[in-house]
């Protein structure tokens, strides 16, 4: 293939996964934060159970058009804890929505390079450079700006100081869970060598498990789907939801195998970005001047860190391109590329 057609596929590519997670973050913000029927939908976990579903139904047909082995290739045990912190890690981020903005959601899940980063000394010994230091500095920074110089709360809270200030626990709590579940299938990974398909086959069906038996202990599971059955549109919004998830996939392990992780890094880079503009495009969310001298801080970290990865991808030979192990992205593509505090989404 001649570089010109290499350029030109990577760039559809990412323009797809780009494409699909943008409209997978207007979804997630529509259902969680906007009446259907003059009632807004409470059931997080439900939103969980169906996008892990959707997983395993992607991860099946992959296995079975890739030849890859069908038996768990790591103790059903080590993927059980780690669906445990994905289910809560998910579950944390869509309840955040009620108390908080998605831009807001969507910085932090440009801080929780931090959390990762700290997350990997702790648990892997891993270090880091000084480039990937300052880029989650200059993130950290933008954010604390953004958040006490201008409006944080969600459109579906009272407004109230007291709702938002709910939403920063949640928030939190998905980064480090997000950071934990990680750095924990970059262990299974390494100690184990499962394929791809394999860990997210599985780590989704403990997934799905996880949060069905979640939504028969808490009651939800019959309330949910009587709301899904009085309320089409909102069948419609998760159907699509849990589609994008899976549908993400395809163009992330495309990515992934033809170009490597750097392209897909600034890819997620990108992806902030867009989904900020489109959320606020979207839903008009209110901005103060100081609050976009943030946003500006952190874009400029993000895109700036984007053009590198893409210049060092570029300089990559097709036998050199980094590994990654992209199980996480699979379950929850709002999690996208959290291997290196760079390449968090």
């Amino acid at each position: 293939m001649s570089p010109a057609a290499q350029v030109c596929w990577c760039c559809f590519y990412a323009a797809g996964l780009i494409g699909m997670l943008a409209l997978y973050g207007v979804l997630q913000e529509r259902i969680m934060t906007m009446p259907y029927g003059g009632v807004v939908f409470g059931y997080s976990v439900f939103l969980v159970f169906c996008n892990r579903l959707a997983a395993v139904i992607f991860a099946a047909v992959m296995l079975r058009l890739s030849g890859e082995p069908v038996l768990p290739q790591a103790p059903l045990w080590k993927y059980l804890i780690i669906s445990l912190s994905n289910v809560y890690a998910s579950t944390c981020q869509y309840e955040a929505l009620k108390h908080v903005s998605f831009v807001v959601q969507m910085l932090g899940k440009s801080f929780k390079m931090m959390p990762v980063m700290l997350w990997g000394m702790a648990v892997s010994g891993k270090s880091y450079s000084l480039r990937d230091w300052l880029m989650a500095v200059a993130v950290t920074v933008g954010m604390a700006e953004f958040l006490v110089t201008g409006p944080t709360a969600s459109s579906a809270s009272s407004g109230d100081a007291q709702s938002t200030w709910l939403g920063y626990p949640l928030l939190i709590s998905s980064l480090l869970l997000d950071g934990a579940t990680s750095v924990l299938e970059e262990r299974v990974f390494r100690e184990h060598g499962p394929s791809k398909f394999n860990q997210i086959l599985y780590v989704n069906g403990l997934s799905a498990l996880v949060a069905f038996f979640t939504l028969l202990v808490t009651g939800d599971a019959v309330p949910a789907l009587a709301f899904c059955a009085s309320h089409p549109s909102l069948f419609k919004d998760v159907g699509w939801l849990s589609i994008t998830s899976a549908g993400s996939q395809f163009f992330i392990f495309s990515l992934v195998k033809e170009y490597g992780a750097l392209a897909f890094a600034a890819t997620t880079n990108v992806r902030q970005v867009a989904s900020i503009l489109v959320s606020n495009v979207k839903f008009h969310h209110f901005i103060s001047s100081w609050q976009v001298v943030g946003l500006t801080v952190v874009f400029g970290a993000l895109l700036g860190n984007a053009a590198k990865r893409f210049q060092e991808a570029v300089l990559t030979t097709a036998g050199e391109k980094q590994p990654l192990m992209p199980a996480k992205a699979a379950q929850d593509p709002e999690s996208l590329g959290e291997r290196e505090p760079p390449e968090a989404s």
